[in-house]
């Protein structure tokens, strides 16, 4: 406990006085600060330069969108009031008056095509939210026309995730590029951050702390979106499962987004903790490198046996995603078979099926493919809950049928960068389609062979397969959705039948806070501070 309220208590008296855009607060009224405390630390503030939760858990509060979603999650107007379609080829977004960034600067035209010139650079990990189009272009001050490279019948749904960034403040701080994350380049606009949205950076210490102040001048107050209280909120990265947890008991720390699973029951049970749960559009999977001809990481005479699909498939069988689900989820996850589920469009059942967990069947089908004696390789995982659980059981379940597993927990820091760059040959990973609720999202990020940008970005194992290409480049200009949605339907069953990779499940959300906190769970398992009070 020391440790957790020393921390604390450095933390209180260090909190930042208020920055020039931040929201004073009125005569008498007391501050609403959010003690909001996580497992990890966000990797960048660059809007656009990695596409990982635990950055756009912050950046989502800080920079907008055109369009976003209410709280069903149906696509609303933002920084956008309206759009049309002038011809087949063209989609213009009409955008909103007197919307400041967080300097004082006011939202133009000029911003938007900066920021899609930025989005869609080969640097940048966010190009799927910019999908089909081919650049923006300014028609007035507040005029926008994206010109289309082809159809997206989802366009508003991937725009929800393209980011608008102020173009005099990058080009000043020298940030007219996204960060390189890959090569772990360090820039302005990784550590600083320059937004339109209802919070804004007043501090970041990378590892200790990232504070945030209500936007003074947040056009969304005026216009009525603003449903929370908060005057400010500081971010803590607490790795300990038990000091987070101690911290909330203790009343140190307001808000858990990532309780540990083992500890639900007794926070449920405290009657100062409010525990509320919800179903996350995210897939917690394990991945094969099937590109080299022998393991990068592991031992099997010269050879890479994940290249056979025998080997997949007795990993599939060998893997008990039900016994996961009660001893490391305890109960907070659903088992699937797909890398899509329900509440994403393209979602198809057919496609949802898992192998079943057969030990005798993993043995014979290592056998036929040649390693009756088994063989040896490293699982790489990133240092987070439940990732490293997972890693640890799947581990233990491979080693029943003959496959030795050396488990490598990586810190999180590290371990993006490390699976991108492909040094990797058997790896656990989570994917979410909650940000754009649509299919191509992940499936062109997961299933399509590497190539061009914004092709194959998370197919890390760089499997191929010339029907899934086929398909998702379908899917990319159908505008019919049965039609598409069968593409999707098609496309699934194909990686059902060679497993790229192998589900395990669908995680289910506990967020944990002090009862004087209300919030409500979204779907991308972040909370959004303008959507949140403080009694």
């Amino acid at each position: 406990m020391q440790p957790v309220r020393a921390l604390a208590l450095a933390i209180l008296a260090c909190l930042p006085a208020l920055a020039a855009g931040a929201a004073p607060q009125a005569a008498g009224e007391a501050r609403k600060v959010l003690r909001y405390a996580s497992q990890d630390d966000p990797q960048t503030l660059d809007p656009h330069a990695a596409n990982l939760l635990s950055s756009s858990r912050v950046t989502a509060n800080v920079y907008e969108a055109l369009v976003w979603r209410d709280k069903a999650w149906k696509v609303i107007p933002w920084l956008a009031t309206s759009w049309s379609q002038p011809d087949g080829r063209t989609w213009r977004f009409k955008l909103r008056e007197g919307v400041r960034f967080h300097d004082g600067a006011t939202l133009t035209a000029d911003d938007v095509v900066f920021s899609a010139e930025r989005a869609l650079s080969p640097l940048s990990q966010m190009r799927v939210a910019l999908q089909g189009v081919e650049r923006a272009v300014k028609v007035d001050a507040l005029t926008v026309d994206f010109a289309m490279r082809e159809a997206n019948p989802a366009l508003l749904a991937h725009l929800t995730q393209f980011r608008i960034m102020n173009k005099a403040w990058a080009v000043k701080n020298g940030a007219a590029a996204p960060q390189d994350y890959k090569a772990r380049e360090d820039t302005f606009a990784s550590r600083h951050a320059n937004g339109t949205g209802a919070f804004m950076v007043t501090e970041r210490q990378p590892d200790v702390r990232t504070v945030l102040a209500a936007h003074k001048d947040w056009w969304g107050r005026r216009a009525g979106m603003d449903e929370g209280n908060l005057s400010e909120v500081v971010m803590l990265p607490i790795k300990s499962n038990a000091t987070r947890v101690a911290a909330l008991l203790s009343g140190e720390v307001d808000f858990l987004i990532d309780p540990p699973t083992q500890d639900v029951a007794r926070l449920r049970a405290d009657p100062g903790i409010r525990v509320i749960e919800g179903g996350e559009l995210r897939v917690q999977y394990v991945a094969f490198d099937v590109f080299r001809d022998d393991l990068l990481h592991g031992k099997a005479n010269g050879k890479n046996p994940f290249k056979d699909l025998r080997v997949r498939q007795a990993v599939a069988h060998a893997i008990d995603a039900e016994a996961i689900r009660a001893k490391v989820m305890r109960g907070f996850s659903k088992p699937v078979g797909s890398i899509l589920v329900p509440g994403v469009q393209g979602y198809s059942a057919d496609a949802d099926r898992r192998l079943p967990y057969d030990r005798e069947k993993a043995r014979k089908l290592l056998a036929e493919a040649g390693y009756a004696g088994g063989f040896e390789v490293t699982l790489d995982a990133g240092n987070v809950q439940p990732a490293a659980d997972i890693a640890q059981a799947v581990a233990a379940m491979l080693s029943q049928v003959g496959i030795r597993v050396r488990t490598n927990i990586v810190p999180q820091a590290s371990y993006f960068p490390k699976i991108e760059k492909h040094d990797t040959s058997f790896y656990v990973l989570s994917w979410g389609a909650g940000v754009t609720a649509d299919a191509l999202y992940t499936m062109q990020a997961l299933l399509h062979t590497p190539g061009k940008a914004g092709e194959g970005d998370f197919n890390l194992g760089r499997w191929s397969n010339a029907r899934v290409d086929e398909l998702v480049g379908r899917m990319r200009v159908e505008r019919d959705m049965a039609r598409r949605d069968a593409y999707a339907r098609d496309a699934l069953l194909v990686a059902a039948r060679e497993l790229p990779l192998v589900t395990i499940h669908q995680p289910l959300i506990p967020w944990a806070m002090r009862k004087k906190v209300s919030a409500t769970v979204s779907p991308v398992n972040t909370l959004y501070f303008y959507r949140a009070r403080m009694d």
